[in-house]
C-alpha cells in the first residue's frame, strides 16, 4: 500500500460551518479511506500556508487521485496537495534506477 501526504486548506466557508457545529473531522476521513480500502496514520492541524495535513495509506495512486477529486469537489477546500511519500528503501531503489537512467539519458544539445 502506497504512503501518502494531504496537505489542505479550508475555505472560509467550511472553516464558518465548522465553528457553528463542531465535530471530528478524523472520522469523516476515515470512514472515506475505509471506502477506498485504505486507512488514516495521523492527522494534524497547524498554522501557515495550510490548515493541516493527513497522512494516509491508499492501494494505489489511481485511488489516491480519486480522494483528492472527491475532497476538491465538494468546494470545501481553498488548496488541496496530494504527495506520494517514498520509504528509505524505496529511495535506495530510485537511486539505482536514476544511476542506469542517467547512462542512457542525452541532455539537450549533446548528440550520442
Amino acid at each position: 500500500m502506497a504512503k501518502y501526504a494531504i496537505f489542505f486548506t479550508y475555505s472560509s466557508d467550511a472553516w464558518a460551518r465548522m465553528i457553528e457545529s463542531p465535530g471530528d473531522r478524523t472520522a469523516a476521513v476515515r470512514q472515506l479511506l475505509d471506502s477506498m480500502g485504505g486507512t488514516l496514520e495521523s492527522a494534524y492541524w497547524m498554522f501557515g500556508a495550510h490548515d493541516g495535513i493527513v497522512v494516509v495509506d491508499v492501494p494505489d495512486s489511481i485511488r489516491a487521485a480519486a480522494l483528492s477529486v472527491a475532497v476538491g469537489s465538494t468546494g470545501s477546500f481553498k488548496h488541496l496537495e496530494t504527495h506520494e511519500l517514498i520509504t528509505q528503501d524505496q529511495l535506495g531503489q530510485m537511486l539505482a534506477h536514476a544511476k542506469d537512467a542517467t547512462q542512457a539519458y542525452q541532455p539537450p544539445g549533446q548528440q550520442g
